[in-house]
């Protein structure tokens, strides 16, 4: 990528709230432009488009308008991501399904798109798996497979890119975000957790990004030091 930060359009997905909203922030207060792929808008008046990004088809046609719009792409963070937990047989099919579709899909989808334009800036690519994506845990199969899936699919990305575009696989532990909120008591982290700030772990996107030509942060952990699921 360019050496300054001013020059650079990034799309970050799930960029409304969460850690997406702490990458694009930070993005925005490195000098760069984020834009935003969400359904809904992003706080500060960043750079938005509408996608549902468990249409396959919505998606790489929102990343297309998106470099038309900004004439190219020089990095994707790929943010956007959720859970709703239970037993395989009590979470309907319809909603275990766009778990997948959201998370491994919808992640899939966006980087085929926007691949022509960043390879073309000499730009990169952040995806975000979860600690849940190299542990499986209980109540959790639709997550867990769509973040093992996101594992699989950066590794193999990263070899097929080699040389052309840097990738880099993110694997954050529990956030302070809104994640955890609509889900029963528990499923929820306890009183005693200790969760990371999304901010922090936002930090290292940005740095991740920030690496000279030649030099690529191919994988990083970012979790409290007490993260009950790393390793």
């Amino acid at each position: 990528m360019h050496p300054d930060p001013n020059a650079w359009t990034v799309l970050v997905t799930g960029g409304s709230s969460g850690l997406g909203a702490a990458v694009a922030r930070r993005l925005a207060s490195a000098g760069a432009t984020p834009v935003v792929l969400d359904r809904q808008p992003p706080v500060g008046g960043l750079a938005y488009e509408y996608v549902d990004l468990a249409d396959s088809k919505d998606a790489e046609e929102a990343v297309h308008r998106v470099a038309e719009e900004h004439g190219g792409l020089d990095g994707v963070v790929t943010c956007a991501g959720f859970d709703v937990p239970g037993a395989l047989t009590d979470v309907p099919t319809e909603t275990w399904e766009r778990i997948v579709a959201v998370n491994l899909l919808g992640t899939v989808a966006v980087v085929r798109a926007a691949l022509p334009h960043v390879e073309r800036a000499g730009g990169r690519i952040v995806t975000v798996a979860s600690t849940l994506g190299h542990k499986a845990v209980g109540d959790a199969t639709a997550y867990c497979a769509s973040k093992f899936g996101v594992v699989g699919f950066t590794r193999a990305l990263t070899a097929e890119l080699k040389g052309r575009v840097g990738v880099t696989l993110l694997t954050p532990g529990g956030m302070h975000t809104a994640f955890f909120d609509e889900r029963d008591e528990q499923y929820r982290p306890g009183p005693e957790a200790r969760l990371c700030q999304p901010d922090d772990v936002a930090a290292a996107v940005v740095f991740a990004l920030s690496q000279p030509e030649g030099c690529d942060v191919k994988e990083m952990v970012v979790a409290s030091t007490t993260e009950d699921s790393w390793p």
